[in-house]
């Protein structure tokens, strides 16, 4: 009776593992973070979305006076360009690229002529999974180089970040030693499309 007893628990439990398995392979499963939160931005495309500077950095004064814009342009299975507008400002542009499970931020900086600035193209890659909500990029090494070439030192230590906070606010911030500035632009209510960016006409 014994013996039937242990032989009827252990089919039992190898019936309730089958059973979870099955469920489990069942139900849709969720990407990767890096490749989630690149889904979850390119979701924002064709859209523009206002912001302002709630970081209280005095280096920062100038920008925190002007209306920020952010135009969700040009989106693809690998990148999605981000046009930025500081109040009539339309030089810059952040550049999101998806390889190989890796996230990379850059930063590309035009003159009103469209010509390339001499500080652009600046950025990072993410060197961890990150989350399906946040993802940090520190300064790579081509950044490094321009910023010391460029006289601008201080800036070797970035680290860059951008935030999708349950599709309410778009974050994007940059820290660094005595550094912190952060933008937040609010998905809730698009506006009106702004002018192109420099450049990208």
């Amino acid at each position: 009776m014994c013996r039937i007893y242990r032989h009827c628990k252990v089919m039992r439990i190898l019936w309730f593992s089958f059973s979870a398995l099955f469920i489990a392979s069942c139900l849709p499963q969720q990407a990767e973070p890096p490749q989630d939160f690149f889904n979850k931005l390119s979701e924002l495309c064709g859209n523009s979305y206002a912001g302002k500077v709630i970081s209280s950095d005095p280096q920062d004064a100038d920008w925190a006076k002007e209306t920020l814009i952010m135009h969700v342009r040009d989106c693809s299975d690998s990148e999605i360009k981000i046009p930025l507008h500081v109040g009539e400002n339309r030089s810059r542009t952040w550049i999101v690229t998806l390889k190989d499970n890796r996230l990379t931020l850059k930063h590309d900086h035009r003159h009103e002529d469209g010509k390339p600035d001499a500080v652009t193209m600046y950025g990072g890659t993410t060197n961890d999974l990150g989350t399906h909500a946040r993802q940090a990029f520190p300064v790579d090494q081509f950044s490094k180089d321009m910023f010391v070439r460029e006289g601008l030192d201080v800036s070797v230590a970035n680290t860059w970040f951008i935030t999708l906070d349950d599709e309410k606010t778009f974050t994007y911030a940059l820290s660094r030693p005595n550094r912190d500035f952060r933008a937040q632009f609010d998905l809730t209510k698009p506006v009106d499309t702004p002018p192109p960016v420099w450049g990208h006409e």
